[in-house]
């Protein structure tokens, strides 16, 4: 068993956008930098501060990486898991330290926002498992199998979908009543 370090698990917001490279062996690494804000609340004043941000530059490898690269946006709360390295550099005129994590599993944090998943098939590439091509017109409220072009409802007045919604609603202009 190797040692590749200490586990750990953050949670912040990705600082940079994810960066896609390829070793020389094809090897697919993603790298981004995740921003974690240390807060802290005082008692007495009823305040929560900021104490001060950790950076950490996080690489993700193989289908990781492809998955993090499609997936992950500047600014995307996310929530980490890999295993730390901790080093120190020097780069002839100034010195520092680099805190980084290879991640083992990566995924947004779902208290602060929705995400929808994909599951690739064995083999599947991402490109097919994302779906249509950007710039695809897609009704995002169609049916799924749907094509809204030819849903039959050429010719039909539209009306809002909710009670209330629109400057007039149909079934009260038709003399319907509510149906619920």
């Amino acid at each position: 068993m190797s040692d590749r370090g200490d586990t750990i698990t953050i949670t912040g917001n990705v600082a940079t956008p994810p960066e896609l490279k390829r070793t020389p062996a094809g090897v697919v690494i993603t790298t981004f930098r995740v921003a974690r804000t240390l807060r802290r609340y005082d008692r007495d004043t009823g305040v929560w501060s900021d104490v001060g941000t950790n950076f950490y530059t996080v690489s993700a490898y193989r289908t990781l990486a492809e998955h993090a690269h499609h997936s992950l946006h500047k600014g995307d709360r996310v929530i980490l898991t890999g295993h730390l390295r901790v080093r120190d550099w020097d780069n002839g005129t100034r010195k520092g330290t680099a805190v980084e994590i290879d991640a083992d599993a990566i995924g947004h944090d779902l208290r602060w926002g929705t995400t929808t998943f994909v599951k690739n098939s064995r083999g599947a590439t991402i490109d097919a498992a994302r779906g249509p091509a950007q710039g695809a017109e897609e009704d995002a409220w169609a049916a799924p199998g749907v094509d809204s072009a030819s849903s039959g409802t050429e010719g039909q007045d539209a009306h809002p979908a909710l009670v209330g919604a629109g400057s007039a609603s149909p079934s009260a202009a038709d003399g319907d009543e509510t149906p619920f």
